[in-house]
């Protein structure tokens, strides 16, 4: 029988032979054969249980390893002409790992001594770990336009589409890329401006017609004015930022703390963890730990980061694009909480009985490792009976617990009974070539909900805490419904045949019994939306208003610094109360917080604008291929000029003109939300299930006209006449002014 090594000399091989570390690699390194695999196997699963070894496919590493972004230093090239690097951010105690640099056709060259920021991806190559893609180089960022491109005899020029801007810019020949006239590209400067003549650009990607789906977000963040580009000064003080040690704060490392995010998602700036808690005062309560990326630590007031940050106030979500509010070195690195490696958090205890009550908590600085990095459907799939190789380990020891705390807190939830409207979100996936390949329902887990859960109370922690200390903050602001929008919402409830309570103080349980009258019933989505829209919009406020949606006294946003500027303000607000370091909130900022409030929730309402522009337009587009064909729908909307349709597949919304409704007057009852007809009495009002015919779809403005079919699935009205056209029943009546020019006009043409 071949003798087994010992863990520790397995230990010693993998460190010293990062590329040969497979099963088999170590098997014939240490001469095992035949059945003696099989206690080798044994003795690496205890290995990866203990924490020492991580599993990837076949092949054993250290637990350390790079983030998925990094900063490289570029080597000399090899004797075949590739480049290697070398990770400036290293934490494992082996070999350092090596990484191979994949150029692609636009990548600028890079030479030995670059510093470059790169996304990496595991390999198990012989003569590398890891391969990099290019994000761009550090201390470079040229500034970028959007335009259109116009042919010329040299080369051409670049039409801007920013209506804030006519400065045109000049390309070369040989910058061009290929560019073809009319096509909407994306450049950047290609050298300083010279004394005379246009600035010099050089195209760095074809985007194609302007209103093809690749330029539609690209369009709608530059209509809004959402700054995409980051400025020198702040690219310069992101790449000079470090990572953050443990001096001054508390060790979190030994805490099993992961994440769960979506499949796609590039950053990671929550992580969560639930105990049973071991006070026997507390039977059957558990103690939960949210920790979240120290975004403060990087981004100190008053500094260039800290300017921008400000000034586009969150990031914008586009179907293909994110735009962030922080650099990629912050945003995709140093802020996020990445598997297996140190960063910096603040992270905050609760404590939640058996019922789901919070009964305390406290907030800590300190410094973290992820366990594992998770996405939603995997973490449903395990605890729902099917794990995976990832994720069998964790079940019991980590999983299992994080769900027996959100039951608690569910519990805790349906005493409270915050707003529960049931209004599926859609999610529009894109194909390589940048168009629409489907309209999908996203998915709604337990998993989705425990995060949600877990988040709120941080948040409910977060502005407790602060108001205790007497520290000012940015509250999350939600009121409650106008009396007037209550009344239309009675209305429409009493049309379909449901009641919402009347003559007490509204709360948020009242609607809830709404919602579960209609619910399962046709009219259920009708009430949703109804109640939805009767809703204010939430803000952000120094002042305590509560929040009615979630029935909440007082309520801050702490968990996305990384996205969100107010997460960042109470962050400063909560180092600033504890006394933690001299990057808190600083009294400047505490003296223009209304102006601060005020500014981003504009800058929220800006993104929510553009975002819902850019999803018309791909809608428009991935429906501009099916006009003529039937849909069914729901009316969402009326107005004078025609009523608005929710279309069942998509969630596309469109308009059906008055003009086509029939010749026929249609009287618009605006207190009523309804059009009626003057001969039929034909009366079209909101939450009616039509069926539609598609009559155009125009992508670049996002518009959808519709022609009605049946309302209700019944035929229409013989008088409406459908498609016909709009005769008034009343001629308009012409002064003899304008008769007499009329008849003189006519006189000259004949």
């Amino acid at each position: 029988m071949t003798r087994i090594p010992s863990k520790q000399e397995i230990l010693d091989w993998i460190s010293a032979h990062p590329t040969q570390s497979s099963k088999r690699d170590i098997a014939k390194a240490f001469g095992i054969k035949g059945a003696d695999r099989i206690d080798l196997k044994r003795v690496l699963k205890e290995l990866e249980a203990e924490g020492h070894l991580e599993k990837r496919k076949k092949t054993y590493r250290d637990a350390d390893s790079l983030p998925p972004v990094t900063v490289l230093l570029v080597k000399a090239p090899g004797k075949d002409g590739d480049l290697f690097a070398r990770p400036l951010e290293w934490h494992g105690e082996g070999v350092e790992p090596t990484v191979l640099i994949m150029p692609r056709a636009s990548d600028p060259a890079l030479g030995e001594g670059d510093r470059i920021l790169a996304r990496l991806t595991l390999v198990h190559e012989e003569d590398h770990n890891y391969e990099a893609r290019l994000i761009r180089r550090i201390g470079t960022n040229p500034k970028r336009v959007l335009g259109v491109f116009r042919k010329g005899a040299e080369g051409g020029r670049i039409v801007p589409i920013d209506k804030g801007t006519n400065t045109e810019w000049r390309v070369a020949e040989d910058a061009r890329h290929g560019a073809r006239d009319g096509e909407l590209v994306e450049a950047e400067q290609a050298g300083p401006k010279g004394r005379m003549g246009l600035p010099r650009a050089r195209i760095v990607e074809r985007l194609g017609d302007p209103s093809a789906p690749r330029a539609v977000s690209l369009i709608a963040i530059h209509q809004h004015g959402i700054p995409d580009d980051f400025p020198d000064d702040v690219i310069a003080e992101a790449d000079a930022c470090k990572p953050v040690g443990l001096s001054g704060r508390e060790d979190l490392r030994d805490l099993p703390l992961i994440t769960i995010d979506p499949a796609d998602a590039r950053d990671r700036d929550d992580a969560c963890l639930a105990l049973p808690d071991d006070d026997p005062k507390n039977p059957g309560g558990f103690v939960i730990w949210v920790a979240i990326a120290d975004v403060a630590a990087f981004v100190r007031p008053g500094s260039a980061l800290d300017r921008e940050a400000y000034k586009r106030g969150n990031s914008s979500y586009f179907p293909d694009r994110v735009v962030p509010m922080l650099p990629d070195r912050l945003s995709g690195d140093l802020c996020s909480l990445h598997e297996n490696v140190p960063r910096a958090c603040v992270a905050v205890r609760m404590q939640i009985d058996a019922q789901g009550h919070k009964i305390g908590h406290r907030f800590v600085r300190g410094l973290m490792r992820s366990a594992a990095a998770l996405h939603y459907g995997e973490v449903q799939e395990a605890v729902d009976g099917n794990p995976s190789e990832k994720t069998e380990p964790l079940l019991e020891p980590i999983l299992k617990p994080l769900y027996a705390a959100y039951r608690a807190l569910h519990n805790a939830r349906e005493q409270r009974q915050p707003l529960d409207l049931d209004l599926p979100e859609r999610r529009i996936v894109l194909g390589d070539d940048g168009k629409v390949a489907s309209v999908n329902f996203r998915d709604r887990l337990d998993a989705h909900r425990l995060i949600e859960e877990f988040m709120i109370l941080a948040n409910v922690s977060a502005a407790e805490t602060l108001i205790a200390k007497r520290s000012p903050l940015l509250f999350r602001v939600h009121e409650e419904p106008s009396p007037e929008k209550l009344e239309a919402l009675r209305e429409t409830a009493q049309a379909a045949g449901y009641t919402l309570a009347k003559g007490q103080v509204l709360q948020t349980r009242h609607l809830n019994a709404l919602l579960d009258q209609a619910a399962d019933s046709d009219d259920a989505e009708l009430i949703n939306l109804s109640t939805l829209r009767s809703m204010t919009q939430a803000y952000y406020s120094p002042e305590n208003f509560g929040h009615f949606g979630l029935a909440l006294g007082q309520y801050a946003h702490f968990t996305s610094p990384i996205r969100r500027y107010a997460d960042l303000i109470v962050h400063r607000a909560l180092i600033a109360a504890h006394g933690w370091g001299e990057d808190g909130l600083k009294p400047d900022e505490i003296e223009r917080l209304d102006r601060t409030a005020e500014h981003i929730s504009e800058t929220e309402r800006r993104s929510m604008m553009a975002e819902r522009d850019t999803t018309d337009r791909y809608l428009a587009a991935y429906l501009s291929e099916r006009v003529g064909n039937e849909f069914t729908g729901r009316i969402s909307g009326i107005a004078r000029f025609g009523a608005f349709v929710k279309l069942d597949e998509t969630g596309a919304d469109g308009l059906i003109p008055i003009r086509t409704m029939g010749r026929e007057y249609f009287h618009f009852d605006r207190e009523a939300g309804t059009l009626m007809g003057s001969e039929t009495g034909l009366t079209i009002a909101i939450g009616q299930r039509v069926t539609v015919r598609l009559v155009e779809a125009a992508p670049v403005t996002g518009g959808l006209e519709l022609e009605l079919l049946t309302l209700e699935d019944k035929a229409l009205p013989r008088g409406s006449g459908a498609g016909r056209g709009r005769s008034p029943k009343r001629k308009p009546v012409r002064s003899k002014k304008k008769s007499d020019k009329a008849k003189r006009k006519l006189r000259r043409q004949r």
